[in-house]
């Protein structure tokens, strides 16, 4: 063709994963192609840009976007593919290459298979539209197929995800099935040790690191970079966090169950994945050999809640993590009083939005109130191991059934709420008579309006507890009410092992959830 050597041409060369088994699409195959026309037809071949492995939903790829600058510097004006989906399959994109950047920017763009050259006025051309729409088409089809097929080796219980979770590893003779990793396994079980003894993400973060255990991170670091380089080997070790405490203690993978499906992506287009709703995990249990058993497994979750990170404290109190107020169901903390030299408890809510008056103070002498507490846990627990029934009322502690608690603080609750739905409502009339300015109205709105969304995601957790997911295995309990009577000062692991919550309302009255049947 004459004029063809004016042409500075680059060619494009694609294949994605989907199409990995396809040898007509291979790079070999689409390179041999394309410089045998390039050859027939004299072109000049300035460049090649090769994206191995890379969807053609989106046009994140190195290589095209090296070539989208090659276009913009001047350095190529002509691109040819094999066919119009090698370039891409997303219709959209596709289309605006073709019909508006390609044209503005004066480059010339072939398609062989396809038979579209966009300096030649054919029917080709004019079907362009509709060959991108079947390649996007073709993309959503596979998408579909890739995930039905995912799922479905999911439910089997087959482990399909990339990287094994910290604590395993694939087994040599079948990629799909998880076997124990020793070394990773024995940091998962002192992780759930120190749990056990009720320290918090942090405290347990800290003493990791302190003992110069490898995280997950290093540890696979480790592994691929076998010739890192001396500042890469003094950070072998790495530093561990809370976030991965959390994730480890509460991975049911440790139990021996496969636990998949806890991400999707938006689209077939999108890399971007949104977190499913535990509901709709795809869990097969007992697939794998467990690190944690079952029973210890469960139990951690009991005291996850009252593991979490508190505000460092100067004084320590055994109590501390485990009271709550038991009319609005926020936390109570305790406080030292310098004056005084006494610590006392007061409602957090109460203290924060005390001038609308929300809650009480539900002061105590902490000291008295701990004395009473422990007397009281004493009690149930000898009445535990004697299997007596306990009375309805001990002293000023009342114990009630866990589906009744449940109730009630259900209905305190709805209470709250409705209290905050009324203050709102005053507020914005307040604004409309100019007591307090918008800025005023909209600051302290939303702080209203968090707390009744908080209350009733409460509510709908209440509504949805399992009683079964909190029981605790009787010897497990009987070892540490042993323990517990049998030490003259009580310690908090013990403490917490037994106590899951405990509710102070402000006429004084205490209410003490165990982690076990109270009544038996």
């Amino acid at each position: 063709m004459i004029g063809n050597s004016s042409f500075k041409v680059g060619i494009y060369i694609r294949l994605s994963r989907d199409d990995g088994n396809i040898e007509s699409d291979s790079i070999i195959s689409q390179r041999s192609l394309l410089n045998q026309y390039i050859k027939e037809n004299n072109y000049n071949l300035i460049d090649e840009y090769v994206d191995d492995g890379f969807t053609g939903t989106n046009f994140e790829r190195p290589s095209f976007k090296r070539m989208i600058k090659d276009i913009e510097s001047g350095k190529i004006n002509m691109i040819i593919t094999k066919d119009m989906s090698r370039l891409g399959r997303d219709y959209i994109g596709t289309g605006e290459l073709i019909e508006k950047y390609f044209p503005n920017k004066n480059v010339r763009y072939i398609a062989i298979n396809d038979g579209i050259d966009t300096f030649i006025d054919n029917t080709n051309n004019d079907i362009a539209p509709f060959k991108a729409i079947m390649n996007d088409m073709y993309a959503k089809d596979i998408s579909k197929k890739v995930k039905t097929s995912l799922h479905s080796r999911m439910k089997e219980g087959l482990y399909v995800s990339g990287r094994c979770p910290f604590g395993y590893m694939k087994d040599p003779t079948n990629k799909n099935h998880l076997v124990v990793n020793k070394e990773q396994a024995e940091t998962v079980k002192l992780i759930f040790d120190l749990a056990l003894k009720g320290n918090t993400y942090h405290y347990i973060a800290q003493e990791l690191t302190k003992r110069k255990i490898k995280t997950p991170a290093s540890y696979y670091n480790y592994v691929w970079n076998t010739k890192c380089s001396t500042e890469c080997i003094s950070q072998e070790y790495g530093v561990w966090v809370d976030t991965t405490i959390k994730a480890i203690l509460t991975n049911q993978i440790y139990v021996g169950d496969t636990v998949q499906g806890k991400t999707k992506k938006i689209n077939y287009k999108l890399k971007k994945t949104i977190k499913n709703k535990p509901n709709d995990f795809i869990i097969v249990e007992n697939t794998h050999e467990a690190i944690i058993d079952r029973d210890t497994f469960n139990y951690v979750q009991t005291l996850l809640p009252k593991n979490v990170k508190r505000p460092e404290k100067k004084r320590f109190y055994l109590l501390d993590g485990l009271l709550y107020c038991g009319d609005c169901k926020h936390r109570i903390t305790i406080r030292y009083q310098t004056k005084t030299g006494r610590s006392y408890t007061t409602c957090d809510y109460y203290r924060t939005y005390s001038k609308y008056h929300v809650c009480t103070t539900h002061t105590n002498n902490y000291e008295t109130l701990e004395s009473v507490i422990l007397d009281n846990i004493k009690e149930v627990c000898k009445n535990y191991l004697d299997r007596n029934k306990i009375k309805d009322s001990i002293g000023n502690i009342k114990f009630e059934d866990n589906t009744l608690k449940i109730k009630k603080q259900i209905e305190s609750l709805e209470l709250i709420n409705n209290k905050l739905i009324e203050t709102l409502d005053k507020n914005y009339m307040n604004m409309l008579k100019g007591i307090i300015d918008e800025e005023q109205y909209i600051r302290v709105s939303e702080n209203l309006k968090q707390e009744i969304a908080n209350n009733k995601s409460s509510i709908d957790n209440l509504k949805n507890e399992n009683s079964e997911s909190n029981k605790i295995d009787n010897r497990m309990i009987e070892k540490y009410i042993n323990e517990f009577l049998s030490l003259e000062n009580s310690t908090r692991e013990l403490i917490i092992n037994l106590v899951e919550k405990i509710y102070i309302y402000q006429d004084k009255t205490i209410d003490i959830i165990f982690t076990f049947k109270n009544v038996t």
